[in-house]
């Protein structure tokens, strides 16, 4: 098994799909920015792998604790306190606060539970809270997101969770009129 799948499975096929992403922020003139708490920059990680991928993406912001969502992306504590740190509101607060402190257009988040500990009821291992938020110059930036409850060990939520993230970037970009 090579090295880069112990930490993120797949991470071949992933990097190969990155290609498309790249080329459809690069059309537009976008960078990508990732906000990562249960990915711990895996995101970040495989899109900086691939050469040239600094012509599309900016940073990452790796806030895997409470204080660092707040410190580095503006999460209001309260807001933790009120839904936890694995939350809709959490994970779209991340998205945006990603954008506010980048250069980026397309901002992607991730909030989860990969196990094999955290579980708390109602949030199972694989919990996941999924988010996207783009600027646009003429309006207020958009958010969206999507929960995903993941089945296996920790670097199969991960992995999952990573692919996931970066289909999502795709299909939206997919989805917006071509420049």
């Amino acid at each position: 098994m090579d090295h880069d799948d112990t930490l993120l499975h797949g991470a071949a096929t992933l990097q190969a799909g990155l290609g498309p992403l790249g080329e459809a922020l690069r059309a537009r003139g976008w960078r990508l920015t990732a906000a990562e708490s249960c990915t711990g920059g895996l995101i970040a990680a495989l899109c900086t792998s691939v050469a040239g991928s600094s012509d599309w993406f900016d940073r990452g912001f790796v806030t895997y604790s409470n204080a660092a969502k707040t410190e580095q992306l503006g999460v209001p504590a309260q807001l933790i306190a009120a839904h936890g740190a694995v939350s809709q509101p959490v994970a779209e607060a991340m998205a945006l606060g990603a954008l506010a402190h980048s250069e980026a257009q397309l901002a992607l988040a991730v909030t989860g539970i990969a196990g094999p500990g955290g579980a708390v009821p109602g949030k199972p291992v694989g919990t996941v809270w999924l988010a996207w938020a783009c600027r646009s110059p003429e309006r207020t930036p958009e958010v969206h997101s999507r929960l995903l409850n993941l089945p296996g060990d920790r670097s199969a939520v991960r992995s999952a969770t990573v692919a996931a993230a970066l289909q999502a970037a795709q299909q939206l970009l997919q989805g917006l009129p071509r420049p």
